[in-house]
């Protein structure tokens, strides 16, 4: 796949997707697209699946492993971590942050052993993500060793192989089981990402892809909000939801009401709610919304 128009027989094939084929990210990856209404695999052992309706096959892979195919042109999206995307080197760009899978990456030594990122020169690190280790350190003019491992780097310290880690952490749990203690700033912040491959022109099918996408993840952020209120306080509350083009406002049958619909942030709504309610509305509603288009 290259910059260049598509042929007619490319401009008529699916638009191939590759999904996270296990872990943390593959569920919520899988139940994204769901929303979005695509077909998703109800077998995990399931490796393709041909979605014709939509014009989609999805290919279900190592997540470290999508950004690669996907910078190569073999595939022409992929979602996967972050922090995978940036360690891969693969010539591919994030295009949507899907807001789960959130995670911080750190360094992390014995406790008492550092205080800051400065104390790593001339240091061995271990670490299963050596492409963004490597680039941090080089941008803080760090020199360091950096090692390679696969799986639980949590141990390499107390084996003797590096003196600090450099890791994902979620909770820090693990990491304090091993008696280790987290130093510096985070290196990065990582969650699911959409990625296309660097400069590519892609099928015409993914702007549908997209507008979906972003429909579902708009409709979490948001909920529906219903209220009435006099006809004399419509200004104040409006200010309040103003909706994403301004609220819906239609006359009630009782003689200076109104009924109010507006789409309003999920975070802080129940607050908005009593905010509302202070400033005279009534018969207040919270709807789920399932999807939208903007």
């Amino acid at each position: 796949m290259n910059s260049e128009s598509p042929s007619p027989q490319e401009a008529t094939r699916p638009l191939r997707i590759a999904v996270p084929n296990k872990g943390s990210l593959s569920t919520s990856a899988s139940e994204l697209l769901r929303e979005a209404g695509y077909r998703q695999r109800e077998d995990s052992k399931r490796l393709t699946l041909i979605d014709d309706e939509n014009g989609v096959e999805f290919f279900y892979l190592r997540p470290r492993d999508i950004a690669l195919y996907v910078g190569e042109g073999t595939l022409d999206i992929g979602i996967t971590g972050r922090d995978l995307l940036l360690d891969s080197g693969a010539k591919a760009d994030e295009v949507i942050g899907l807001g789960f899978g959130r995670s911080r990456f750190h360094f992390a030594g014995r406790a008492g052993a550092f205080t800051s990122v400065e104390e790593l020169r001339g240091k061995r690190i271990a670490t299963s993500y050596v492409g963004v280790v490597s680039d941090f350190l080089e941008r803080e003019g760090i020199d360091a060793s950096v090692t390679r491992l696969d799986g639980a780097v949590e141990t390499s310290i107390q084996l003797g192989v590096a003196d600090a880690i450099a890791d994902v952490v979620e909770t820090g749990s693990t990491m304090r089981q091993a008696g280790l203690e987290i130093f510096g700033e985070p290196i990065m912040r990582s969650e699911a990402v959409v990625i296309t491959r660097s400069g590519a022109q892609l099928p015409a099918e993914y702007e549908t892809f997209k507008r979906r996408l972003d429909g579902v993840l708009i409709a979490r952020s948001y909920v529906m909000m219903d209220y009435d209120i006099r006809a004399e306080f419509l200004a104040e509350a409006s200010a309040m939801t103003p909706g994403l083009e301004g609220p819906t406002v239609s006359p009630l049958h009782r003689e200076g009401w109104v009924a109010v619909r507006a789409m309003v942030p999920r975070a802080g709504s129940q607050k908005l709610m009593d905010d509302l309610y202070a400033v005279g509305a009534r018969a207040i509603l919270l709807t789920e919304i399932n999807a939208c288009r903007i």
